[in-house]
């Protein structure tokens, strides 16, 4: 991980106001746009987007648009179609093509999510192109974080869009697409920020997010605050939470409450009790859905992209966070994450967890033992 210097990064919350300004940026385009993301949904907020994307491409704008094969069966169902159409170039990484294979690539995905607008702005975060609102079931707004990025950061975050785009052409037609970047990116000072670039992908950099992670929580001294949505760490991740704790550290994790994927909900409540005997703070959101994956660690260090703590995301899938070394960026991460935990999540405590029923308890002991046995299955164990 390398932090280059002279970057602004503004936090985005939720689609709210992530969606209008990643919109504004597609409109202002004039030579290329690399859009990646793991859903990309036939719904308001996707025809919206695709529709800013056609936009771009009649006034001649190169748009080259990547969505995973798994997460976006319904936007190759019916956005693709269309986007081709008119002129924007689609590339499906891993179509899915055998539901029931239980072949072991089939659970590494593309599941980072970014734009590069001509080399002069990049979005990373957590946010995939889909409406907030989960088509009206929920009252409030899928909780969720994206950063916006101008600067040096933009050489290596358009690299490494375009590296992922040559892959996936030469996977997908054995052509190798050796073109240089139409609108290099715009590398001049923008702020005062020091920031990184950090990817997670099945060569070079199999673990640089969750080393990265490991490393700040090593040096933690004072206090750790970590959202994420899908919470299911390996032992060398609970260690080090736990240690943290041992020698001060105030830990605090929100998790989901509302859980899309009840299986691994259980199997992360098997967790719970284990924490909160060590002194580990815990709050679930109940709110609504909580997707975020990010992080601040003693109010300098933070980070904000789409990898969650658990074996998918630190083992298998293609992520990308960005971490900033800044107090007053992290100050603003913060008080949104205590205002998600004010507003919406309850806090539990070791007597919740004993008053539960034993066969509450036993569900969670169960699911995590069939989670742990997936990833053993898998060929993912080590220290999951």
């Amino acid at each position: 991980m390398r932090f280059v210097a002279g970057n602004a990064v503004g936090l985005l919350e939720n689609g709210e106001q992530y969606f209008p300004a990643l919109e504004a940026a597609i409109e202002g385009a004039a030579a290329e746009i690399f859009l990646q993301s793991y859903i990309f949904r036939d719904d308001r907020t996707g025809r919206r987007i695709a529709a800013a994307l056609e936009r771009a491409a009649a006034r001649g704008v190169v748009v080259r648009v990547m969505v995973d094969g798994f997460g976006g069966r319904d936007f190759v169902a019916r956005l693709l179609p269309r986007l081709r159409a008119a002129g924007v170039q689609v590339l499906v990484y891993r179509r899915e093509l055998r539901m029931l294979s239980l072949r072991r690539h089939r659970l590494r995905r593309l599941h980072r999510k970014l734009v590069v607008v001509d080399g002069r702005r990049a979005f990373v975060g957590g946010i995939n192109i889909v409406d907030d609102y989960d088509a009206g079931v929920l009252a409030h707004p899928r909780h969720d974080y994206a950063v916006v990025v101008e600067g040096p950061l933009l050489a290596p975050i358009l690299d490494s869009a375009q590296r992922l785009w040559r892959l996936v052409a030469w996977a997908s037609f054995r052509r190798r697409d050796s073109q240089p970047a139409l609108a290099p990116p715009l590398t001049a000072p923008a702020g005062a920020l020091r920031a990184a670039f950090i990817v997670r992908d099945n060569l070079r950099h199999r673990h640089a997010i969750e080393d990265a992670y490991l490393d700040a929580i090593a040096r933690a001294r004072d206090e750790i605050v970590i959202a994420n949505a899908y919470f299911f760490p390996g032992s060398r991740f609970r260690q080090a939470l736990v240690d943290a704790a041992g020698r001060g550290v105030k830990v605090t994790l929100l998790l989901q409450g509302l859980s899309d994927h009840p299986l691994q909900a259980y199997a992360t409540r098997a967790l719970y009790p284990m924490f909160l005997a060590r002194g580990i703070r815990l709050f679930e959101y109940h709110r609504s859905h909580l997707h975020a994956k990010v992080a601040v660690i003693d109010r300098q260090w933070s980070t904000v992209g789409s990898s969650n703590i658990d074996a998918f995301s630190l083992l298998l899938a293609r992520e990308a966070n960005v971490v900033i070394d800044d107090a007053g960026f992290a100050d603003g991460l913060r008080a949104s994450l205590e205002q998600a935990i004010c507003a919406g999540a309850r806090e539990l405590r070791v007597t919740d967890w004993q008053r539960l029923p034993l066969v509450r308890r036993g569900l969670s002991w169960l699911a995590y033992q069939l989670v742990r046995l997936a990833i053993g299955v898998a060929g993912y164990g080590g220290s999951h």
